[in-house]
């Protein structure tokens, strides 16, 4: 079920009224349960058995590493929760990737074979899911929180629907306590949840599903099209992908405020960053911060020497290219952003300048950044690692001339100018807040209404899914 779609618009009011008319707490929890199960069956009902039997694993483990001082027993059973989710993931998302790379690699020596592949679909939000589960667990072994016996609260909030199938990953130490104690219908909350999801619906339907079809078409079609439509198409995605994956973001803060939760910020203006460090504090930072303390820290992160330390960050930007799915671009993409990372610590090694700024010197960086960034994104757009190279020599050809004429006599001239409203895309992509909150009702009220008007007559209604449901 979609944000975005007539089923969610009756889904929502309803699930809320017969929510907030359920006084008590376990009620209600229960009754989340039985809803995000329905949400997330919508897909598909099959994978209900993934989820239920992931959050089951992971509830019988945090009990038993919690209530036992055998290490022996704990890790045993943190390896088990492991196993079971990342396991799970490796089935469904890579399996195949993994035997057709490795048929490919044979036939560079010769040795030709067919491996048998699995035909199924990948579950919605599976490494959502999976990561938000384990780090309970982890959370658990480390001390960091105390094991819940209640398995209805447990299992709300590895399927809180939300979040549930496009993140933010939330952490149990955030988001658990919030199920374990009772919440108040608040006016406030309301409205602040209210403009938070329609400024979200706002990002995905007015702005990434309006340059979809440009981005598509481009991309699909780069061989048309000159040096500077690829350009700006990758430009373009730059913004789609951010628009798409912060809408969704901000939606679901939105609608869990709505219930009385309050989810993580994911995203902070990123093409603001003035390096590709800051850069990954401000995109999907509920990622970034799983990836650095269950995987960068436990490696040893930068309290070791250089060597190691380049070793921990490239682990971190390829398994984080793979988690994004399976296919060699997403690695190429992760091994760019760790290109860039090492780049960035050979210059401050051996090239010492006072930091200034001044707002030349902040321009630069900004725009040096987001330059690396839509270079990168080249890749994690493209199909294969092929296409990606393609697509780059387009654009280093630098033919300027007649770029968007082409386009337009397929797309007509309107829609085309609308795509083109740089001014207000840059605002939205580049400077707009993520909070969404007013001093009074009425800010909300008409911030609420300018959202609503552009959805309905400006709005893709027809648009696609979220792009990172694919992950």
């Amino acid at each position: 079920m979609l944000f975005n779609s007539l089923a969610f618009a009756i889904f929502l009011p309803l699930t809320l009224g017969i929510y907030w008319v359920l006084r008590k707490r376990s009620w209600q929890n229960f009754f989340l349960l039985v809803v995000s199960y329905i949400f997330y069956g919508w897909w598909d009902w099959r994978y209900l058995f993934l989820i239920a039997g992931c959050s089951l694993v992971n509830y019988l483990a945090g009990i038993i590493i919690g209530g036992s001082q055998n290490i022996w027993l704990r890790r045993v059973m943190l390896t088990l929760s492991c196993l079971v989710c990342l396991g799970a993931l490796c089935l469904f998302k890579y399996f195949n990737f993994f035997l057709e790379s490795f048929a490919s690699l044979f036939a560079l020596v010769g040795i030709y074979w067919s491996p048998i592949v699995l035909n199924i679909m990948l579950p919605v939000g599976i490494s959502f899911f999976t990561f938000q589960a384990l780090s309970y667990t982890i959370d658990v072994m480390l001390g960091k929180l105390k094991p819940t016996r209640n398995i209805v609260d447990f299992f709300v909030f590895i399927s809180f629907f939300p979040q549930l199938v496009a993140g933010p990953i939330e952490r149990a130490t955030n988001l658990l306590p919030q199920f374990q104690k009772k919440r108040y219908f608040k006016p406030d909350d309301v409205m602040h949840g209210l403009a938070l999801m329609v400024y979200g619906l706002f990002k995905k339907m007015v702005v990434a599903d309006t340059l979809s079809s440009y981005v598509d078409q481009v991309f699909e079609n780069y061989a048309l099209y000159n040096s500077t439509t690829c350009l700006i198409a990758t430009f373009f995605f730059a913004i789609q992908i951010y628009c798409d994956f912060s809408g969704y973001s901000d939606a679901a803060r939105g609608i869990a405020k709505l219930f009385g939760f309050e989810l993580m910020v994911n995203f902070n203006r990123p093409y603001l960053s003035r390096s590709f460090t800051e850069f990954w504090r401000r995109w999907h930072i509920s990622l970034s911060t799983w990836f650095k303390d269950y995987l960068y820290i436990p490696l040893g992160g930068n309290k070791v020497s250089t060597l190691k330390w380049l070793r921990n960050l490239w682990i971190v930007f390829l398994v984080s290219g793979l988690w994004h799915g399976a296919n060699w671009t997403y690695l190429f993409w992760g091994a760019l952003h760790a290109s860039y990372q090492t780049i960035a610590f050979i210059k401050n090694r051996f090239w010492h300048f006072k930091p200034s700024n001044s707002w030349y010197v902040i321009i630069w960086q900004i725009l040096f950044v987001n330059v690396g960034v839509c270079f990168a994104l080249i890749f994690f757009r493209s199909i294969s690692i092929s296409h990606a190279f393609d697509f780059i020599q387009t654009i280093f050809k630098f033919e300027l001339i007649g770029s968007l004429g082409s386009y337009a006599a397929g797309t007509g001239v309107l829609a085309l100018a609308f795509r083109f409203l740089v001014v207000g895309l840059l605002f939205i992509t580049y400077a707009a807040p993520n909070d969404c909150k007013f001093k009074t009702y009425y800010g909300y009220i008409l911030f609420i209404l300018f959202n609503v008007f552009c959805i309905v007559f400006l709005g893709q209604v027809a648009g696609g899914e979220f792009i990172y449901f694919q992950f």
